[in-house]
């Protein structure tokens, strides 16, 4: 038999559930949108300029969480190409979620 509290909390997790699949969508889709052009944003898949590099292996050169703040204030590169992009907050969030659920072991 469960108990209320057991009852409440199962509900929580699936609430908690759907709300991070939402986020990874919301993630997905801001970087399909805005980066896939040059990069592969997936967790297969080469980006289609060889120069850019694949979403799923940034974490080997920064720590995913280290981005956020350019992400959300404009983040720049070197490359001519590509252009400044700026993120609101909660797109942040969702944006670094998404990275953070590609990255190659």
């Amino acid at each position: 038999m469960r108990t209320p509290f057991a009852v409440a909390g199962l509900l929580m997790l699936s609430v908690a559930a759907r709300a991070d699949e939402a986020q990874l969508k919301r993630g997905q889709a801001l970087l399909s949108q805005n980066c896939s052009r040059c990069h592969a944003i997936g967790r297969t898949g080469d980006s289609p300029r060889p120069d850019a590099p694949a979403f799923r292996k940034l974490g080997t050169r920064y720590p995913i969480d280290s981005l956020e703040e350019a992400l959300g204030e404009g983040i720049m590169s070197g490359h001519p190409d590509m252009p400044e992009l700026a993120f609101e907050a909660a797109d942040v969030g969702a944006i670094i979620a998404y990275l953070k659920s590609v990255q190659a072991p």
